[in-house]
């Protein structure tokens, strides 16, 4: 019990129940995918018993995980994926599903559906784990494990929307999580047997891992996995972004209207905007008016594993969610509206959606965020700005 009371202790679980969550999400969905079909008597007892399951797979795997830690260079190599996982996490996704493996209407179909998808996916998580316990020096390796899944697994599963929606809001999240993972590969790499342990390889020169080196190599790994991260984003986006065409077009030729929603309050002041806009045009009737939501890709991980249609439809129900005050809104008001649902990075598949819809102004919500917290914060309204061709008006 003593190790209840080591700050340690309850450091390295904070870094594994942060890990989980935030490489848990993908989990969360297929859970939610895989038993979506079943009746609703049975989709509460599918989700505990697939879960169950692969909390006992993920513990075992994370054991053996720890075993192979002690080999000579091995915790060099989980640090560079470690790496890599994170730099993925700042890297918007775009695949798609290209599986067969749907949802299931048997109770235990689903449940070998959710444990076999848990084995698949959770190479970053084992890793990741593994590495944050190793790192923590407590000695309490599997203690910390077990104790940090146990404790994770249910936010994953019953508050998995929640914690999307915060990602969403505040992609931040994502990116402090990815810099942890950074830190996390710095402080292994150099405890790695082969370079601190005498006895192994002695060949070799040993190095003396004092906090400061250790807590120096954790800030090189995090700040290495931002830049990275950004970088590649960067390069993605800059390949992405659609082509401007044409001039900026003058306010009163401003007929054709995209309005950006995602459910939040921030959506709410911009269609109330909107509308007021709207009332005080000379011909109110000729505006067309576009609403639109975009859903962020799931990771290439879940699109790989289920089947095309499950994430259409998926992807479908979040955006009925998302555009149902908006459309209950506008239907109250008597107005007419098109509507279009889409799937990508929101910022530029805004900005290209209003391009190809021909649209003369976006509107969208904001948090009021500065150019440069946005940047930080990962603001949709920023990239939406940054790569639109049609005027932006953002509504705080």
């Amino acid at each position: 019990m003593d190790m209840l009371l080591n700050a340690e202790f309850w450091v390295a679980v904070g870094q594994i129940i942060m890990i989980d969550i935030l490489l848990g999400g993908d989990n969360a969905v297929v859970i939610a995918l895989a038993c979506r079909k079943l009746p609703p008597q049975q989709r509460t007892k599918g989700i505990l018993w697939g879960t169950a399951g692969a909390i006992v797979l993920r513990i075992v795997l994370i054991f053996f995980a720890l075993k192979l830690l002690a080999i000579p260079f091995l915790k060099i190599v989980g640090a560079l994926l470690l790496i890599w996982i994170g730099t993925k996490l700042l890297v918007p996704e775009h695949g798609e599903g290209h599986s067969d493996i749907e949802g299931s209407d048997k109770l235990w179909g689903a449940v070998k559906t959710v444990i076999v998808a848990d084995f698949v996916m959770s190479v970053d998580n084992v890793i990741a784990i593994a590495g944050a316990a190793e790192s923590s020096g407590t000695g309490h390796g599997m203690a910390l494990v077990i104790f940090g899944v146990l404790v994770s697994i249910p936010i994953i599963v019953w508050g998995s929307q929640v914690v999307i929606k915060l990602m969403d809001r505040f992609p931040i999240i994502i990116t402090l999580g990815a810099m942890l993972l950074g830190w996390i590969a710095g402080t292994m790499a150099v405890t790695d047997p082969a370079l601190v342990n005498a006895e192994v390889l002695p060949q070799l020169p040993k190095i003396v891992v004092s906090d400061a080196m250790r807590y120096g190599a954790g800030v090189a790994g995090a700040l290495l996995v931002l830049a990275l991260g950004k970088w590649v984003a960067s390069l993605q986006a800059a390949k992405a972004a659609p082509a401007a065409v044409g001039s900026k077009v003058p306010a009163s030729r401003m007929r054709r209207v995209l309005l950006a929603v995602d459910g939040s309050e921030g959506s709410a002041h911009a269609l109330r905007h909107l509308l007021a806009l709207r009332n005080e045009l000379r011909d109110p009737e000729a505006m067309q008016l576009l609403l639109v939501n975009v859903q962020r890709p799931v990771s290439s991980d879940v699109a790989s594993f289920v089947g095309s249609r499950s994430l259409n439809e998926y992807h479908h129900e979040r955006s009925e969610l998302a555009l149902a005050s908006a459309r209950a809104a506008l239907d109250a008001a008597g107005l007419r509206y098109e509507t279009h649902e889409a799937v990508g990075v929101p910022g530029p598949t805004i900005a290209e959606l209003a391009q190809a819809q021909g649209c003369d102004l976006i509107v969208m919500g904001t948090r009021g965020l500065g150019t440069h917290t946005g940047a930080l914060l990962g603001s949709v309204a920023q990239g939406t700005v940054e790569h639109a061709s049609a005027p932006v008006l953002l509504v705080k």
